[in-house]
């Protein structure tokens, strides 16, 4: 992946995401509108491994969700977090990253 791509991709996380887990394992998360349709084929596209569910219709809400880990997460995408994540970006995001780094020894 390019800069850019991996700037739009930690943008859309830090604004959009979750970090976190299931109390196995490390999961980054994304839940949008299926208006953002393209943007979780392009995230598929980029990181094969990763999940895409939905659309599913939650109380006349439509969207997909996007999940990240595993293989997925420890090999493709934690490599651009670390390069890319920052506090400076928001602090909220950066104290869940690193809490889900802590919590599963990422």
């Amino acid at each position: 992946m390019g800069d850019f791509d991996e700037g739009f991709l930690v943008g859309i996380l830090v604004g959009e995401g979750s970090f976190g887990g299931d109390g196995r394992q490390p999961q980054v998360t994304l839940r949008m509108h299926t208006d953002h349709e393209a943007l979780f084929h392009w995230l598929v596209e980029r990181f094969p491994k990763s999940r895409l569910y939905g659309p599913y219709d939650q109380s006349g809400r439509r969207f997909y969700q996007w999940m990240c880990r595993g293989e997925s997460l420890r090999e493709e995408l934690l490599p651009i977090l670390e390069r890319r994540m920052s506090p400076a970006l928001s602090a909220r995001a950066w104290d869940r990253y690193q809490a889900m780094r802590r919590t599963y020894r990422l």
